[in-house]
This record gives C-alpha cells, sequence and structure tokens, in this order.
C-alpha cells in the first residue's frame, strides 16, 4: 500500500538542518495571481470541503462537484445506480455516514452459509475478503513484494557458482542479483529511518520535561518564542517545538510514524514471515479464484474506509461530509499493511466485473508484479466489459515514466486498457506548491491529476479525518466518473475517460515545483491531460456528447 510517513522524517530533518529554501510561487499579472497574492497576505489552510468547491474559490483549486450539484443537476435525477467497488484494506460498513451506501448482494440470504447466487462466494453480502481464510482470520500484515522475490530467488540462488548455469538461469541470475541490491538498501533505509524516528521521539519526551508540559501539541507561539535568558538545553526544547508547530506535526503522528517503520521492519521487510497460511491457498495456483471470508473490514480498515467516503459518504444528510457522487459501494478486501498480491488483486477486479461494478478504485500499488499476466488479464476483463479502473500514481515523488509502477494499462503481451485513469495527487495551494510534495508523476504513464491533501473523508467508528496521498486523489477521480455515468449511463466507460481528461482544469498560475524538489516546471509536464478533474465541466461536455449538440 502506498504511504508516506517517511515525509514526516523528512520535514523534521530537512527543517532541523536548515536545508529547505524558501518557496516562492512565480508572480504573474493575472486577476487570478492578484487574488491569490492577496489571500496569502491572511492564514490559510484546507478546509474540509476544499476538495468539492469549485476552482474560482480562492486559494483552492477544487473539482466543482458542489457546483455540479447546485447549478447543473438540481432539477436532475440519476438515470442509473452506480456501483463503485473499492478494493483496498476494508471498510467500516456500518460507519453512519457510509452504510446507507454499502451495496448489498441482494441475491444472498445473509448468514446462511449457502452461496445463494452461484457466484462461488459464500454469503457475499457486501463484497468478499480476498486476504481472509474459512476460518474468519484475516491477514493484517504481509510483506513487500520485494521480501518475497528476495527469499523465493534466494532459495534457488543464494551461495550458487553462476559459471555452472545456463544461459536462461544466468539470466535470473542477474535478476535475483538485482533483488538482492535492492532489498538490501531498502531494509538498511527502513531500519535507519525507524532509529532515527525512536530518536526524534526520545527528543520530544525530553524537551517536554524541559518545558513542563505533557505534550507538544499544546504549545503556543508564545511559550516556545527564544529568549536571551533561555539556556543551551531551553533553546534546543524550544527550537524541536517549533519544528513540529511549524510543519503542522503532531505527536501522534510520530507515534503512527514509528509504528509504520517498525511495521516495515517486522513484517514487510522480513523475509521469514509469511502469513498466507492464514488465507489457506495454494498461492501459485491461479485456477483457484474462491477462496478468503466475507468479512469486508478485516483487521485494519482505516485506509478503505477514507477511500470510501471520498466516494461515496452519503451526500445531504447532515451528518460528515458529502462523497464526490451517490453511488453504491462494493467493498473489496485485497490490501494488507504491506504490499498486495497479484493473484488477490487479479480475483477482485474480476468480482467487481462479475458482479455490477462500473468503475473500480485502486488506491494501492508497488514497484513489483510477478504474476502481471494474470492481473493484466482481469484488466482486459474489466476493460472489455466497460469497466473504468482508476488507480493512485504513487507517493514516492518519482517519475513513473522510467520507474515501474503496478497496476497499470499496459499489457505484458502489448497493447493497453482504454479505461483506466492513473491518477496523480495536487494541493489546496495554488502557486507553485500545487503538486502534492509526495506525487508520482509522469507525462505518459499520469493520466490526470485530482486534489490528494488533507482530504477530509470517513474514519473507523463514525469518526472523520484528514488524510494526504495518490490514495485520496484516486477516488475523487472515480467519484466524479461514476457521478458522470449515472446520469449518462450511455456513455462508455473508455469515453468517460475521455471527458475527464479533455474537461480537466489547466492551472494559470505558472510552473509548479516538481515533486519532491525544488526545480519549477510547467504543470502540464507532469501528466497526459496536463491538468487536474473539473467534474463540473465533465457533466457539460457529457450533456454536449449526449445531446449531440457538441
Amino acid at each position: 500500500m502506498y504511504s508516506h510517513y517517511r515525509f514526516i522524517f523528512i520535514f523534521l530533518f530537512i527543517v532541523t538542518l536548515a536545508c529547505s529554501s524558501s518557496r516562492e510561487a512565480t508572480n504573474t499579472a493575472s486577476l487570478e495571481a492578484l487574488l491569490y497574492e492577496a489571500a496569502e497576505s491572511i492564514e490559510l489552510t484546507a478546509t474540509e470541503d476544499w476538495h468539492l468547491t469549485g476552482t474560482d474559490r480562492i486559494p483552492y483549486y477544487g473539482t466543482g462537484v458542489e457546483r455540479a450539484y447546485t447549478e447543473l443537476l438540481k432539477e436532475k435525477s440519476p438515470k442509473q445506480e452506480v456501483i463503485v467497488a473499492i478494493i483496498d484494506s476494508g471498510t467500516d460498513v456500518e460507519h453512519e455516514d457510509l452504510a446507507e451506501n454499502v451495496w448489498v448482494n441482494e441475491d444472498e440470504i445473509p448468514g446462511n452459509g449457502i452461496d445463494d447466487d452461484g457466484n462461488g462466494y459464500i454469503d457475499d453480502i457486501h463484497g468478499w475478503n480476498f486476504i481472509g481464510g474459512p476460518d474468519g482470520r484475516s491477514v493484517d500484515e504481509d510483506t513487500y513484494e520485494v521480501t518475497r522475490l528476495y527469499t523465493k530467488l534466494s532459495d534457488i540462488y543464494a551461495g550458487i557458482d553462476p559459471e555452472k548455469l545456463s544461459a536462461e538461469e544466468k539470466e535470473e541470475y542477474e535478476y535475483y542479483q538485482k533483488i538482492v541490491a535492492e532489498y538490501e538498501y531498502e531494509k538498511l533505509d527502513v531500519q535507519q529511518n525507524l532509529t532515527q524516528l525512536k530518536n526524534i521521539e526520545q527528543a520530544v519526551m525530553g524537551a517536554k520535561q524541559i518545558l513542563g508540559v505533557s505534550s507538544m501539541d499544546s504549545l503556543t507561539a508564545d511559550q516556545i518564542e527564544p529568549k536571551v535568558t533561555d539556556g543551551p538545553y531551553l533553546t534546543q526544547a524550544k527550537q524541536l517545538a517549533t519544528v513540529l508547530r511549524e510543519n503542522d506535526i503532531t505527536e501522534n503522528d510520530l507515534k503512527e510514524a514509528v509504528e509504520q517503520f517498525q511495521g516495515l521492519n517486522d513484517y514487510g521487510m522480513n523475509p521469514d514471515f509469511d502469513p498466507r497460511d492464514i488465507v489457506g491457498d495454494d498461492y501459485e495456483d491461479l485456477t483457484n479464484r474462491f477462496y478468503g471470508n466475507n468479512d469486508v473490514k478485516g483487521a485494519s480498515y482505516e485506509h478503505g474506509t477514507h477511500v470510501a467516503g471520498i466516494v461515496g459518504a452519503v451526500r445531504n444528510n447532515e451528518v460528515g461530509i458529502n462523497g464526490v457522487a451517490d453511488v453504491k459501494l462494493m467493498i473489496l478486501r485485497a490490501v494488507p499493511n504491506g504490499d498486495e498480491r497479484d493473484k488477490d488483486v487479479a480475483n477482485a477486479i474480476r468480482y467487481a466485473v462479475e458482479n455490477g461494478a462500473k468503475v473500480i478504485n485502486m488506491s494501492f500499488g508497488k514497484g513489483y508484479s510477478p504474476q502481471k499476466f494474470y492481473v493484466d488479464e482481469a484488466v482486459k476483463f474489466a476493460d472489455e466489459q466497460g469497466v473504468l479502473l482508476v488507480n493512485g500514481a504513487g507517493n514516492d515523488s518519482e517519475n513513473i515514466d522510467s520507474t515501474d509502477s503496478y497496476p497499470n494499462k499496459y499489457y505484458e503481451s502489448g497493447g493497453y486498457a482504454t479505461s483506466f485513469i492513473t491518477v496523480g495527487a495536487s494541493s489546496w495551494e495554488r502557486g507553485a506548491d500545487l503538486t502534492a510534495v509526495f506525487s508520482n508523476y509522469g507525462v505518459e504513464n499520469v493520466d490526470i491529476f485530482a486534489p490528494g491533501v488533507e482530504v477530509y473523508s470517513t474514519y473507523p467508528y463514525d469518526e472523520y479525518k484528514a488524510n494526504d496521498g495518490t490514495s485520496m486523489a484516486s477516488p475523487v477521480v472515480a467519484g466524479v466518473a461514476a457521478l458522470v455515468m449515472s446520469y449518462y449511463p450511455e456513455l462508455t466507460a473508455a469515453q468517460v475517460k475521455e471527458i475527464i481528461m479533455n474537461t480537466s482544469t489547466k492551472p494559470k498560475n505558472g510552473e509548479v515545483y516538481l515533486p519532491g524538489t525544488e526545480q519549477l516546471v510547467p504543470f502540464s509536464t507532469l501528466s497526459v491531460s496536463g491538468g487536474i478533474v473539473n467534474a463540473y465541466e465533465a457533466l457539460i461536455k457529457a450533456e454536449e456528447i449526449t445531446s449531440g449538440t457538441n
């Protein structure tokens, strides 16, 4: 699963070491730039609904969803109910702002232990858990794909004399050496980050004692204002508190970051860890699609709950938030804390298509896909059945035109899926900071950008929270696609993708920072469309096409 806790570490150490330079947006003579400059004179933060607002609401570059409902859809009713499949970590289907919109398999009788609809899955009321076992248990932690490849290939090639290998074996041996190098690099990186984060935690504990507070989060600017009478220890404590405050890093953020890297160390990068016995299938047997259980929550469902809410939290119910679209949410659990497995992803896609989903959101990704051919078959099946797949581009600040990222639209056998959208993340800030610092990009392999910073959505146990990531940007686009399909069912998935791409908002505020750097580049060079998803304009274009006025 895509994660970006490493940015807490980066923020702390870059700021602490004074390595970061100030960022000044390029000024233009446009009215928009003048308005933005005026807006910057006061302290601004993201609102809870910023991703749904229009581009006319300075300083936000939202999607125009609420404007579309108010101006374009007020006198209209949806022509079809769209099912959106959420392939993720699991979802709190009882959440107060989701329960009403969770898909129900009407052909299945709950709890009778019988596959009533004959689809191969027993009691699949709200979807299916492809990383669960027949005894009701679920996989929580899993390894990363590079770890699995390291383990598998080490069993074959560790300690072997390459001179005794055949030409074919030597080719795989070279691949094995590449895997070993990457595994060892990633393992060391995780261990170093974990050590440094624990050191930061210790420093925070010491600073709290020096400052005489129980929590750094409660400190005000006045309390940490440096004074000439401060001794060296008090000065350092105030400096650390200032770093935390200026970067909006809470003690809980640090705690979660430590837990994340501890999990990577103990599970993700651990070659001796394998939880697949919980599922109980033969992982190498791709002919077996019917395994798992019907627990669509699973062990850790924060991520999936947040993603589901962005797409389809109940609108206008005076509770929580508004989702992008009024849809039914089919919950498919295939993503653990670690890398998703190709077999599970492929089977989740097939389940979604066979059970009526029109849009599939996939807020996950990885750098290796050893059974890609099997995922390709499922993607091709979805494409042929007119189902739109939407995927987050990833959170590594990388150009995925030159690095591997899976899943993707390209087939190993050649060709590509026409109904597959890859989404980068934009922030709520205009100017040079419009791109999310963590977002992957690529003028060939990222199709469009969408809000993915401080996106407020549902969280387990009837709570709500703002999260960052292309994992948040992807469901924004999935929701917009579902919204268009709801009112214009005659459009194909490929047409909906084309509409979304062609109507995207092209920022007028000059250049932006290349994610993860201080280099200014045209926003148009970061994706195929060069824009940010715009629901309002997409619906106008859909009306033009279907009414023949285009």
